[in-house]
């Protein structure tokens, strides 16, 4: 979608479209529903809606688990705007009043919905079926499904996965030859006569998901209202791309991240990642068909985990943890570069190899030795006559440890063992030699304590070196691929790079005009002591700044929750809250106030003033200021995402009221437009 001109700092809300809740609404936010909203924002003086991922999810909640880059969810259609479905009003209406929330802390229920809505899509399509075929051979349907050339993997994806009751494409028993389909069979599947109308099926509804979202979109854009879209960087691995697409993907190894303070053992995030050779030598047609599909909807949009394109922390199949991952890409270090820094074949294996000893079976079996010895021989070789073991060639991941039917706790010992290594095996040379990357824990092995003082050091410094070499070819991978991908498409980046950061990323965003993320609560000088908030004045004007993200805790709650006194000192401090206000909020000396209405405006009010272009707040936060009409609302109620937890609550949060009554609360208005007029 042709950008709007961003020379000016503008104010915006962060929201689900599954949030958005109106008295048409059946049971949850649908695409007609933005445009209620927008009438909102424009009344509040907020410019610009960021949306979550809007793609088919299928029957997971999470919107970064999507099944297609391309379909959008028909969990969003409205079903009162289709115009095959007015002889169907009375039973629209039922699915209506059976969803309405009866509190306003209540979450939509997203599997029984979305039930709903496709058995009815499915019987308004029956209905009409004589017309919508006609129109898939010359009208409408038709040039829509030629002008969006995805939709025919998607649809027989989806055919084939409905007759497997949803199970991954790699488990499918019915059609089990299309488990690995060529494009010729993908296209015959298409076009075969009996399965025709089940795949139209499909077509139809997106067509009409299309029509609905670019409506909204359009509605906005002539109310002066931007949208935001998000664009998550990784596919599910049951998803049309990985299945039609396996060349773009590498399946042998997951996305994740290394362990870190919150997270010990890392994160194996279960995604497939890229294959970015392959991808390169198409021109990265794949990813700029993707934006170019987005753009249809988007002013901007957001590249989740933007450090993913300069890196990514790979983790080989069967792994549960981070441990064992390693950066791709990543500059190898040799069995070469290794004698050359001082160790020995006897010394590289011990930090390769992990070595067990018999003690530690032993323990978890009630000090049986003969029982601990039988144990470890189904995984492991014994050293000579030493009560030290390797683990078995055939033992390539954690994953082979849990096959060998062991007691819990030795598996789990296992385990931990498994991943206590310096060196993490990479591959192998032209000339078959192991070739590895350091451990990213791998001060805390076995290993590394038993080294002397100067071996630690010359380790240290060959780990140095190729972080150095490291940086440098992901600088050169980012730019190489973001450079082509943001010149492909007249939307605004913004880059979501929270996380360890690669030394080159703030050059290359601002070489390409990516905006960066600015989390107010997070925007510390880490190093310093008391870790004292950055200030206002300090964020750049090429980034987007928000108070709180959907993976995290709201302002409310991290305000009554996470903030201890001294910190809120410091971040008084930090946006320039002092003097008459600050001992107003402050009434009790030593005691962080209550989050009340003049606590949320005097901090809304301070924030939207930072530098940074775009000022995005979730809609949570900005209903702070009418918290006390909302006193059954709790702050953990207002969460979209606990990461780490599976909950029927997560992802499923909706405003407590519905858009109109926010559309005539004259003095939730009031102060928005207050607030926002100080950009």
């Amino acid at each position: 979608m042709k950008c709007l001109p961003f020379n000016q700092s503008l104010c915006g809300t962060a929201v689900p479209v599954s949030a958005l809740y109106t008295q048409k609404s059946c049971g949850v936010g649908e695409f007609p529903d933005l445009i209620p909203f927008a009438d909102f924002c424009k009344k509040a003086g907020l410019r610009i809606i960021q949306l979550l991922p809007i793609n088919d999810t299928g029957t997971d909640s999470s919107p970064y688990n999507a099944l297609s880059a391309f379909a959008l969810h028909p969990l969003y259609i409205c079903l009162d705007e289709m115009p095959e479905a007015q002889v169907f009003k009375a039973d629209i209406k039922k699915i209506r009043t059976a969803f309405k929330p009866h509190t306003p802390t209540e979450r939509f229920r997203y599997r029984d919905i979305l039930h709903e809505k496709n058995v009815l899509l499915h019987a308004i399509f029956n209905k009409a079926e004589p017309q919508i075929l006609a129109d898939a051979e010359a009208g409408e349907l038709a040039a829509w499904i030629n002008a969006n050339q995805w939709v025919i993997e998607y649809a027989v994806f989806k055919n084939i996965k409905r007759q497997n009751y949803h199970a991954s494409w790699k488990d499918w028993k019915e059609c089990a030859d299309m488990r690995a389909p060529s494009a010729a069979k993908i296209t015959a599947a298409w076009n075969d006569p009996v399965l025709k109308r089940e795949h139209l099926f499909y077509a139809w509804v997106q067509m009409h998901l299309h029509k609905q979202l670019r409506k909204a979109v359009a509605y906005c854009a002539d109310n002066g209202i931007l949208i935001k879209g998000d664009i998550p960087i990784l596919m599910n691995e049951d998803s049309v791309e990985v299945w039609a697409h396996p060349e773009y993907f590498r399946s042998d190894l997951r996305a994740g991240s290394p362990p870190d303070g919150d997270n010990p053992t890392g994160q194996n995030w279960g995604f497939p990642i890229y294959n970015w050779a392959n991808l390169k030598a198409t021109g990265y047609r794949w990813w700029k068909d993707r934006l170019l599909h987005a753009s249809q909807y988007y002013h901007a949009y957001r590249l989740d985990h933007i450090l993913g394109f300069f890196r990514i922390w790979a983790i080989p199949e069967g792994e549960t943890t981070g441990l064992l991952g390693k950066p791709i890409p990543y500059s190898e270090i040799t069995i070469d570069d290794l004698k050359k820094a001082g160790f020995s074949k006897e010394r590289i294996r011990w930090m390769a190899e992990p070595h067990i000893n018999t003690e530690v079976v032993q323990n978890a079996v009630n000090g049986d030795y003969l029982y601990a010895h039988g144990l470890l021989r189904k995984v492991a070789d014994r050293i000579g006559a030493e009560e030290l073991w390797l683990f078995k060639a055939e033992i390539q991941s954690e994953a082979d440890i849990h096959r060998c039917e062991l007691p819990p706790e030795v598996a789990r010992k296992l385990s931990q063992k498994w991943t206590d290594r310096m060196l993490v095996k990479a591959g192998k040379d032209l000339h078959g030699a192991s070739v590895y990357t350091a451990a990213h824990q791998y001060r805390d092995t076995t290993a590394w304590r038993t080294l002397s003082k100067d071996e630690q050091k010359r380790f240290e410094v060959l780990v140095e070196e190729k972080e150095a070499e490291q940086n440098k070819r992901w600088e050169m991978q980012a730019e190489d691929i973001l450079s082509e991908l943001c010149a492909s498409v007249d939307m605004q980046p913004c880059a979501e790079d929270l996380g360890a950061k690669p030394v080159a990323l703030p050059d290359v965003l601002e070489k390409l005009h990516i905006l960066s993320l600015r989390v107010f609560r997070w925007e510390r000088e880490w190093a310093k002591s008391g870790a004292p908030f950055i200030p206002l004045q300090a964020y750049p004007k090429a980034s987007v700044a928000v108070t709180s993200v959907h993976d995290s805790s709201t302002m409310r709650q991290w305000w009554e929750q996470e903030v201890s006194y001294t910190d809120m000192l410091s971040f008084f401090d930090a946006i320039h809250i002092d003097g008459t206000v600050r001992k107003a909020l402050c009434s009790t000396e030593g005691e962080k106030p209550a989050y009340t209405v003049d606590v949320a405006t005097a901090l809304l009010s301070a924030l939207v003033k930072v530098p940074s272009v775009f000022a995005i707040f979730p809609i949570q936060d900005w209903l702070g200021v009418i918290i006390d009409e909302l006193p059954t609302v709790k702050a953990h109620e207002e969460r979209i995402n606990v990461p780490g937890t599976v909950s029927e609550a997560n992802w499923t949060y909706r405003l407590p009221v519905p858009i109109e009554t926010l559309s005539k609360n004259k003095t939730l208005i009031k102060r928005l437009r207050s607030i926002t007029a100080l950009r």
